[in-house]
């Protein structure tokens, strides 16, 4: 049983990296033979038996306490129906609150299994340890896991993508893509600079809604725009593959650890190199030189922007195809249910 936020479509239109790894693998593990429930809000577009626990995805309710707190006592409701009337193995939450459902589904059988989709220092950090043995969490990079390395780890499984959903293009344009949020974290300021000294324009999609996200950007994007740049907001599914494939790279200019960075293994996937930060998962996705550049400083991306000619368009994709395609995905997590399944007893007694 899996268990996604309710904050956007699953799959999602536009915005929600979370939401379209968690499509992925339920239409995975479908393919694999699995009988796979999905609990989310609004329609689902997976192969997986979709419950509803909100009649419309809430975007608006991310970032605040009570719509992730009303989203856990849902699905507590709701699992346990199910667990009532037909065999469940497991629970896997994709979910802030969720795993604090794990001691009610321990005592009815089920494992609770959660993919950390965010940082693991400071108070995330800190919940994670509160939840205790009883939870199993599986992180998305090496790098998450060696940061915590006294979490109750049951796993690493990097996030994938269908790579046949993603459009190849080995002739690119004259253009550096940003996307990701507008959030200092992000610093999409350093890509208008690195792009700026490289000669290129950037375009820029992504969210920003929140009003820490809007500050950030009139203080630190739009004094840097320059005629050329494009502010293109949030791109939908069919407008970010556009992007991806059509730019001559894609600026990762993250300043944090970032578990993962999906839009990474979007980005070669369309034969797009990217020119990164050495920060969080950098490394494990980016192979230097080969699919990309991963720079120590910020000084150095203008000048791995002005190499991205060197990179192998076909070379990212294989890369993505070797490493991140989504039958790593289903069969990782399959082999941390059965994991989990067997260890059952042991959990629930905590």
């Amino acid at each position: 049983m899996l268990v996604a936020p309710p904050y956007f479509e699953v799959p999602p239109v536009g915005y929600g990296g979370i939401e379209a790894v968690v499509a992925d693998l339920a239409d995975a593990l479908v393919a694999n033979g699995h009988s796979v429930t999905l609990l989310g809000a609004g329609a689902s577009g997976t192969a997986a038996n979709f419950v509803p626990l909100w009649d419309r995805p809430i975007p608006e309710g991310l970032g605040h306490p009570l719509p992730e707190v009303m989203h856990a006592a849902l699905v507590r409701e709701a699992v346990l129906r199910l667990i009532g009337s037909a065999p469940v193995d497991v629970v896997h939450d994709h979910t802030l609150a969720g795993p604090l459902n794990a001691p009610a589904f321990a005592a009815a059988g089920v494992p609770t299994i959660v993919t950390v989709h965010g940082p693991v220092d400071g108070e995330l950090g800190a919940y994670y340890r509160a939840l205790g043995a009883g939870v199993n969490l599986v992180a998305i990079s090496d790098r998450q896991r060696h940061l915590a390395p006294d979490l109750p780890w049951v796993g690493r499984v990097y996030n994938a993508l269908r790579l046949d959903s993603w459009p190849f293009r080995a002739s690119k344009g004259d253009y550096a893509l940003f996307l990701g949020r507008f959030h200092p974290d992000k610093a999409p300021h350093l890509a208008l600079e690195a792009a700026h000294a490289a000669n290129l324009p950037l375009v820029m999609a992504g969210k920003c809604s929140e009003p820490a996200e809007r500050d950030y950007f009139q203080r630190e994007i739009a004094p840097r725009m320059r005629d050329r740049d494009t502010m293109f907001g949030v791109a939908d599914a069919t407008a970010k593959r556009e992007l991806l494939a059509g730019a001559r790279c894609l600026l990762f200019s993250s300043q944090w650890e970032e578990p993962f960075g999906m839009v990474m293994i979007e980005a070669m996937a369309c034969g797009t190199p990217v020119v990164a930060l050495r920060a969080g998962a950098v490394p494990e996705v980016v192979v230097d030189g080969v699919t990309g550049f991963v720079c120590d400083d910020p000084n150095q991306l203008a000048a791995a922007v002005g190499r991205v000619g060197q990179i192998d368009p076909q070379a990212c994709r294989d890369h993505v195809r070797a490493r991140f395609d989504i039958d790593r995905l289903a069969d990782g997590y399959a082999a941390v249910y059965r994991r989990c399944m067997t260890d059952l007893p042991s959990l629930a007694a905590v």
